[in-house]
């Protein structure tokens, strides 16, 4: 391949075309929980220099500087059809970190001269840049889960494909995979055996890099992958300016069939939903997505974050003092999350909302959130063949393993030989168990549950009955407190009281419907628990035309009286970003 060798650093043309977009940068590290987010504020890219600053609380920048060089993924931002979504990766690049104050640094980096590196066994290691995607299809269990990514760079020794933070939870290093496919835009496929040799949290948009390499490769899969990483190689060299562009036309394996441009464009348009979120709502989906990227460090690293768990707790503390009405909103917005993780942060945010009310200065109101956040995390920890999935149909076999899941939790925290607090172990140990003994994992009593863990089991009951789960339709919420009411002996009534006086009976985020045929969610509520603001979103004499229609209580003539709460998935309806 004839390569174009004039261009003094490669990689500054690359970033070059990245930063005149809107874009984020992230310095990351196989050893930490979480990208610490970057600004580049100098650039000399014709020397291939760039400063990044960076603010960082933490007691030590060591996790994230290894031999003087750091690693940071650059990702640009689309916000309208026809951009397209661009990811590029750089490590082990040389930094000169500067202190500035407390929490500000400078690290002045020196960019490789090349796109290309090297892997581990000395292989050529093609970068997938400017646009360059190819689809990876990972099964985990042979036959019976299947997982979809996409190829961020190719070797002959293996590939690094990212998957979506809920995916990866079946997932571990050291892990054989079944199969891997990839699946290039014009169609072609290869597939081979595959071992999980590395995970990530990947950039800022919700996924995890996954580091895998291809084993028991036959000679004519080693040579059939040869010709696939020479073609990626010459297409790197094409979209970077490196290969001469008018000594061949671009590599057919990137010209997208009619299949594949479908699917382009309709991650187009979710991408472009997605980034249109509020700062509280996108606080508030980070707890979510930090929570993830803790069980990954638990199940990849074995190794829990304590530093990023307390951070997601004071996170959630903080937003929840700020405002409780909006946070109640954006609750609402985690439905998209996985079931776990959505019921983990909820209970925790309602949890911490009552306990605040009580007492807002009890130091033991952290701890008991960090419990709540924590107490449903042994659930994708028993994913296996058994239990290939924690988004398919549960059958009885099914949700008798997952009974064990606190004590799968408990025995994987005590092998890290970490010890939560006595509040924290108390709702971590006890949120399932009931006053008359039939909760499990022990058959606790009421006379031994504490008072924090029986008003959790009334805020979990309500966060199940509401949502739907295993197919089974949600109530709504005042026909979840009858429910419970009608169960004294499983619940307590004072507590059932006090949820109630929080949350209403049309709580935040819940949607309305209203005498003349409007459809609304809720957006907040008066003194009284009515609603007094909401978005219009439906009316039902014309189905098949949105609205976006914020409304105060004093125009609510317009739309008719409230008949009460109805279920969205009835009406075909999602939540639109209000928060």
């Amino acid at each position: 391949m004839s390569i174009h060798t004039a261009t003094p650093n490669a990689t500054s043309q690359i970033l070059k075309s990245l930063l005149h977009k809107d874009h984020t940068i992230s310095i990351f590290s196989k050893e930490a929980a979480y990208a610490i987010e970057a600004t580049a504020i100098k650039t000399d890219l014709d020397g291939g220099k760039i400063t990044l600053e960076i603010t960082y609380s933490g007691n030590s920048l060591s996790p994230y500087l290894k031999n003087d060089t750091i690693c940071f993924d650059i990702e640009t931002l689309r916000h309208g059809t026809g951009e397209e979504e661009q990811i590029y990766n750089i490590e082990h690049v040389p930094a000169h970190v500067t202190k500035i104050d407390t929490c500000t640094y400078h690290l002045e980096c020196q960019l490789p001269n090349s796109i290309f590196a090297s892997d581990n066994r000395g292989a050529l290691r093609v970068p997938f840049i400017l646009g360059m995607q190819a689809r990876a299809h990972l099964n985990v269990f042979l036959h019976e889960l299947y997982l979809e990514g996409k190829v961020r760079n190719l070797s002959v020794g293996g590939c690094l494909v990212y998957v979506s933070l809920e995916d990866s939870m079946a997932l571990t290093v050291n892990q054989i995979l079944p199969g891997v496919t990839l699946e290039f835009p014009n169609g072609d496929t290869f597939t081979a055996e595959g071992r999980i040799r590395h995970m990530r949290p990947f950039g800022s948009h919700d996924y995890a890099a996954i580091g895998i390499e291809f084993i028991n490769m036959t000679p004519t899969m080693t040579e059939t992958l040869f010709h696939y990483v020479s073609e990626s190689e010459f297409e790197a060299a094409f979209r970077s300016g490196l290969q001469d562009n008018a000594s061949r036309v671009k590599s057919r394996l990137f010209i997208a069939d009619a299949k594949e441009k479908k699917l382009q464009h309709k991650e187009e348009r979710e991408q472009i939903q997605n980034t249109q979120k509020s700062p509280l709502l996108r606080g508030i989906q980070e707890i979510a997505h930090q929570i993830q990227v803790i069980l990954m460090f638990i199940k990849s690293k074995n190794l829990l974050p304590e530093e990023s768990l307390y951070e997601c707790v004071d996170s959630l503390l903080y937003m929840i003092n700020q405002d409780q009405k909006v946070v109640k909103y954006a609750l609402a917005f985690l439905h998209n999350e996985p079931e776990w993780v959505r019921h983990a942060v909820k209970v925790a945010s309602q949890l911490a909302m009552i306990l605040i009310s009580r007492d807002p200065h009890n130091s033991q109101t952290r701890e008991a959130v960090a419990g709540a956040l924590l107490h449903t995390m042994g659930k994708p920890l028993l994913i296996s063949e058994k239990l290939p999935s924690l988004k398919m149909h549960i059958s009885p076999s099914q949700t008798e393993i997952l009974k064990s899941h606190v004590q799968a939790l408990d025995h994987k925290l005590s092998s890290l030989g970490w010890t939560p607090s006595p509040t924290c172990r108390d709702i971590i140990l006890n949120a399932n168990e009931r006053l008359d003994g039939s909760g499990y994992p022990d058959g606790k009593t009421a006379d031994v549950l504490s008072e924090r863990v029986r008003l959790i089991s009334v805020i979990k009951i309500i966060n199940k009955l509401t949502h739907e789960r295993n197919s089974q339709q949600p109530r709504q919420p005042l026909d979840a407190y009858r429910w419970v009411n009608d169960l004294p002996n499983l619940y307590e009534k004072s507590l059932l009281v006090e949820y109630i006086q929080h949350f209403g009976l049309y709580p935040i985020g819940s949607l309305a419907k209203f005498s003349n045929g409007f459809l609304a969610w809720i957006m907040d509520v008066d003194a009284k628990g009515m609603p007094c603001k909401v978005n219009v979103i439906k009316n039902l004499s014309f189905k098949d035309t949105s609205i976006d229609t914020v409304l105060e209580n004093n125009d609510f003539t317009q739309i008719g009286r409230l008949e009460g709460t109805v279920n969205p998935s009835e009406y075909d309806i999602h939540m639109v970003n209000h928060a």
